[in-house]
């Protein structure tokens, strides 16, 4: 294994970590001010100054960081970007400000791999210009979603249109004013063999029967002006065209868009643990109590002994990820991505509670540990919950003496 940065990814690093210190992290509450603090999502806007900083960073070259096909993007491999979101993910703002933003980094990566000439020009290339955002819509209430072959909802092939029918949620960006169209993976053929039954289309977010019924709040928060939708698909028709790759190949394609972005959403967690550690230490030696800094009490040195090593433990195990996703492809790096999404997520949480716990009352207030935390929480149950990750290695490992 080769853990070494090219000398180019080095040289985004330090841009990067350079804009994100000096415009990204003092930009911070102007944007948390310029929102319009509304529960209506149909009354959300961008903040001008999430606008702004997306010109400058595009004008330096800092831009679509995260896709390794050259045409497209920076040309970095998996093991290259992923030092890159790592330093993203010290802010909230950071990754949209790099148009490296979860869902629409997915999305481009299907439309980039599987994507059609018309389907490149009419969507990938506003998404890529920063100039729309996107959606999309997997998860389902009424099922276990973590298991794709539980869907229920439909895109059934009728002439030259497909036929959509069915509810998700938890579908990111539905609601943000830029939100252009949804990637929509449901089931064609029900006989078919369990892997060949989905398809993914693209459905223009403004398509007659795309009805968003509610933004779901993650712990009473949200997330203006992204959110997070429940919708309703009712009889929605789209051309044929809008099919991703041809009918009957929604497994495959789910399970390429997985990989790169599992590595993407861990390395931006071990950038937000440096934060919540950052404030961990700088709490532990400020604050005064019982005549000594809080440093020099309980066991909150060994705290932040073990934050520090579980930190740079799970960028080890997250890099390897990367690697394997580099040189083996997403089979041969199963049981890395699947170890990766349930350290990461659990390091992040346990730091961030213990920042929190270090700054007593003040730390359950706080804006930024409290975002941490959620983030945290949630990251256990997106892309698939801790458990089946967990089963996945198991399995794996189990093989191995079959």
């Amino acid at each position: 294994m080769d853990f070494q940065h090219s000398e180019r990814a080095q040289i985004y690093m330090d841009q990067v970590e350079r804009f994100v210190r000096e415009r990204v992290l003092p930009n911070e509450q102007t944007y948390t001010d310029q929102l319009s603090h509304s529960d209506d999502w149909r009354r959300w806007s961008v903040p001008p100054v999430l606008e702004q900083l997306k010109a400058e960073a595009k004008a330096l070259g800092l831009w679509n960081l995260f896709l390794p096909d050259e045409e497209y993007g920076a040309g970095l491999d998996n093991r290259d970007y992923a030092p890159i979101a790592e330093i993203t993910g010290r802010s909230f703002l950071a990754p949209e400000v790099f148009n490296c933003s979860a869902p629409d980094t997915g999305n481009a990566e299907v439309l980039v791999k599987y994507g059609s000439p018309a389907q490149k020009r009419q969507w990938l290339e506003p998404l890529l210009g920063g100039r729309t955002r996107s959606g999309f819509s997997m998860t389902e209430p009424a099922v276990a979603s973590s298991d794709a072959t539980n869907m229920k909802a439909t895109c059934e092939a009728d002439g030259d249109h497909v036929v959509i029918n069915g509810t998700k949620w938890w579908t990111s960006g539905a609601a943000d004013p830029r939100c252009a169209f949804l990637i929509f993976m449901g089931v064609t053929d029900p006989q078919a063999e369990r892997h060949q039954r989905h398809s993914m289309v693209i459905v223009p977010i403004d398509t007659p029967g795309v009805n968003i019924v509610r933004m779901l709040p993650v712990y009473g928060h949200l997330g203006e002006p992204h959110g997070h939708a429940e919708i309703a698909f009712e009889d929605v028709r789209v051309p044929a065209d809008n099919v991703i790759a041809g009918l009957g190949r929604g497994f495959e394609i789910a399970q390429g868009r997985l990989g790169p972005g599992r590595i993407h959403h861990c390395m931006r967690a071990l950038g937000a643990a440096e934060r919540a550690l950052e404030r961990l230490c700088t709490r532990a030696v400020g604050r005064i109590a019982f005549g000594k800094p809080l440093a020099n009490l309980g066991a909150n040195r060994d705290i932040i002994a073990d934050s520090r090593m579980a930190i740079d433990q799970a960028r080890l195990l997250t890099l390897k990820a990367a690697w394997a996703l580099d040189t083996m492809g997403t089979l041969g790096a199963l049981v890395d991505i699947s170890a990766i999404k349930v350290v990461a997520p659990n390091v992040l949480q346990k730091i961030v509670d213990a920042a929190i716990q270090i700054h007593g009352g003040e730390g359950i207030a706080d804006p930024e540990l409290t975002r941490l935390s959620a983030m945290a929480r949630v990251l256990r149950i997106a892309d698939g919950p801790d458990e089946v990750h967990r089963s996945m290695v198991a399995r794996l490992e189990l093989k191995k003496y079959a």
